[in-house]
């Protein structure tokens, strides 16, 4: 529902005069995830800040905007019709149950079932990518939400726009919680905007009790296995997850050593989670690795040691790959958001040579 309330937005350049909150409100309790908060007014309404400076106050049905709201953004329930432009944000909402909450998103190509399942069916809508929105489409939808990436600071004219049009913007940023389950955790900030707070944080504490599980089987400091995570670029650099990011997190937490470090890089101050590595400098650092894992969200998946090495020869020389011990992600990895108990599940398999199926890793196969 778009009302003259949802108008009320603060820009980059303008400090927003923010209502008062008494410094001992209610918050949400978040166990892991660092990047928003969420602070619970007397008045029924929510006091909700993002890292980056982006604040709002979201106010229930039928509650009139208090007077103290000051220029905040204004989320007023019900948030009905929602498009979410950060891909990696849709699977959050159905992990809770709420896809059908969502009516519009920012891609047609989708390996999560039930997304390409009501995209087929229409009850999901392709509204143009986060950089070209279908306006027209937004609005005839009376789209109450617009959840963006970060991407959407690249094209700040996209957002002012959306804002102008009466549609008020939200850009998550879950891809910056190094906590693996601390980018599943923004569930728990969707259940609330779409009333569904309580299945949220069920849904959130399903998964948080797997990945405990995995941690309360630690392998020992000794029978760690040393692990490199990557793909190899058309440009025949290898893409590697820099140290700290929620994928290294993962392996640590699994049980693995990944094996690039800060001191072993020259890491650019930037907000990308990945990085090329010429390969002279991968085969330094990885060349003894106990396991390769090859990520396959971006070029495609690997079945065989062949496809591996037709890509780098260079790699038919890494240990991993003479013993037999390279594994390769499936390409709804980037999407699944709620697969961090999962995946990390998988990788503590791996890592532990357990028998056990694998959800999200698959072995590749000697040609």
């Amino acid at each position: 529902m778009i009302t003259a309330a949802l108008l009320l937005f603060c820009t980059a350049c303008t400090p927003a005069k923010a209502p008062e909150v008494s410094s001992d409100a209610e918050q949400m309790t978040l166990s892991y995830a660092e990047q928003f908060t969420v602070q619970y007014r007397e008045d029924g309404c929510a006091d909700i800040r993002i890292e980056d400076g982006q604040h709002f106050l979201l106010v229930p049905e039928g509650t009139p905007v208090p007077s103290d709201a000051g220029d905040v953004m204004i989320l007023q329930q019900p948030l009905e019709h929602v498009y979410v432009a950060a891909t990696s944000a849709v699977d959050l909402f159905d992990g809770f149950g709420a896809l059908d909450q969502v009516r519009m998103v920012s891609s047609e190509d989708w390996a999560l079932p039930h997304v390409a399942e009501a995209l087929e069916n229409g009850s999901l809508l392709y509204a143009g990518k986060y950089s070209r929105p279908d306006y027209e489409l937004i609005l005839s939808e009376n789209c109450g939400l617009a959840i963006e990436s970060t991407m959407i600071y690249h094209t700040p004219e996209i957002r002012e726009e959306l804002i102008r049009l009466g549609v008020p913007v939200l850009v998550e940023r879950s891809s910056y919680e190094t906590h693996p389950m601390g980018r599943m955790e923004w569930m728990k900030l969707y259940g609330l905007l779409l009333g569904e707070e309580e299945a949220a944080a069920a849904a959130f504490a399903a998964e948080d009790a797997r990945f405990q599980a995995v941690t309360l089987d630690p392998i020992p400091a000794e029978e760690q296995p040393t692990v490199a995570f990557f793909y190899i670029t058309s440009g025949g650099y290898a893409n590697i997850r820099k140290p700290g990011d929620y994928t290294s997190k993962m392996i640590e937490l699994a049980g693995g050593k990944y094996c690039f470090t800060a001191e072993d890089l020259e890491i650019e101050d930037n907000a990308l989670s990945t990085m090329n590595v010429e390969m002279e400098r991968f085969y330094e650092l990885a060349h003894d690795a106990d396991i390769l894992i090859y990520n396959s969200s971006i070029d495609g998946d690997l079945q065989t040691i062949g496809q591996l090495t037709a890509k780098s020869p260079i790699l038919a020389d890494f240990k991993a790959v003479q013993n037999g011990n390279v594994w390769c992600t499936g390409q709804n990895l980037f999407q699944e958001t709620t697969g961090a108990a999962g995946m990390t599940e998988d990788f503590h398999t791996v890592f532990t040579g357990a028998d056990k199926p694998l959800t999200y890793l698959h072995k590749v196969e000697r040609s």
